[in-house]
């Protein structure tokens, strides 16, 4: 909790206190001291109350909440109106004879709470093309800003998020919460050498991020003590501030999608934009293990994307050209097919393949 926070709060419950202790001390019943007393009590539960209204409204973010004040205003508006059309069908009928006023009210209360529901409800599904109209000044809807980035505490360890913060996609985007920084400090002191070694790693990365320029890294000082995991209090913070969470570990952020969060996961961007091979194109592979099938090789490129090569099984540990056949796509990335290559250019699976013919 930041320290405005507090502030603002101490300064409501003793502004309470006051009140309540002054309009009860006001009152000509009782005496002072007593009425003091439940004036001091009001006021500390009356607080409470604010305070309880401040959790429960944390969940929605400025946006959210101006567009429903809105609604509920528009609603309200319309309430009215229904309530009018509804007097005035009254006036030029002679229904208001026949109904009895307790039922007249009941129905212009239904009217009423059906006009500002129905505001309501139209204005939150039609939040994105709202607008507000002047005379002579029209606020036309603009297209819906890029959502912020969390940081997540693998992605500080991976050292490619500098590179990606430096390439300029992610300028005025990304927020770092400050209970991350605190659990990093936490684990240095770790006996753990990995852990301690990770945890300066990520306290380094988070130094170059704030060196990048216009990048303007943002720290986010709310926490959520009730919480203990990490990753549950990234997720809530993500619903609190709308936005997306970029991580290297997938696996524990996997209750974001149930709290409608997108979590950007680096290591599908990184093979998103892994080099695509065409086919027939030339490259050079070292074969490093034999493939499942027979006379296959088996090579990676420096990216780590796996080619397997026919006619490669018998040159393991060496480099050798070859020329693409196909590229399949996977879950865990790319697969490239190739041939293998004599010296003259040929492809070696086509010579096997005559010979085979001839000796036929």
């Amino acid at each position: 909790m930041n320290l405005s926070l507090v502030f603002m709060r101490i300064f409501f419950l003793l502004l309470s206190v006051f009140f309540m202790t002054t309009f009860m001390i006001s009152s000509p019943n009782g005496s002072t001291l007593h009425n003091g007393l439940i004036g001091i009590g009001i006021g500390v539960l009356f607080s409470l109350l604010l305070f309880s209204f401040d959790i429960l409204f944390r969940r929605f973010n400025l946006r959210s909440f101006n567009i429903a004040v809105i609604g509920i205003f528009i609603g309200y508006l319309m309430g009215e109106a229904l309530v009018l059309i509804f007097d005035a069908i009254l006036d030029i009928s002679s229904l208001s004879i026949t109904l009895e006023p307790q039922l007249l009210e009941i129905i212009k209360i239904a009217l009423f709470l059906f006009g500002i529901y129905l505001g309501t409800i139209m204005t939150l599904r039609a939040a994105d093309e709202l607008y507000v109209s002047i005379p002579f000044v029209k606020f036309t809807p603009t297209t819906q800003k890029k959502k912020d980035i969390l940081i997540d505490g693998s992605i500080l360890a991976d050292t490619r998020i500098i590179d990606l913060a430096a390439s300029g996609l992610l300028d005025h985007q990304l927020i770092i919460p400050r209970f991350l920084i605190k659990e990093l400090y936490a684990h240095i002191e770790s006996p753990d050498e990995v852990i301690k070694t990770k945890a300066k790693r990520s306290l380094e990365v988070i130094k170059k991020l704030e060196q990048i320029a216009y990048l303007e890294v943002r720290f986010n000082e709310i926490d959520f003590p009730e919480v203990k995991e990490i990753p549950l209090k990234l997720i809530r913070l993500a619903r609190l501030l709308d936005s997306n969470i970029l991580t290297a570990d997938i696996s524990k952020l996997q209750t974001a999608s149930v709290e409608n969060i997108r979590v950007i996961n680096i290591h599908a961007l990184s093979n998103a934009l892994k080099p695509l091979m065409q086919t027939g194109e030339y490259i050079k592979i070292k074969i490093q293990r034999r493939g499942k099938e027979p006379m296959q090789g088996v090579g990676y490129l420096e990216d780590g994307t796996m080619v397997v090569v026919n006619g490669g099984g018998d040159f393991i540990g060496e480099q050798i050209d070859a020329q693409v056949l196909s590229v399949k796509h996977t879950s865990s990335g790319r697969m490239i097919f190739c041939n293998s290559l004599d010296a003259e250019g040929n492809s070696r699976q086509d010579l096997s393949e005559e010979l085979d013919d001839e000796s036929h």
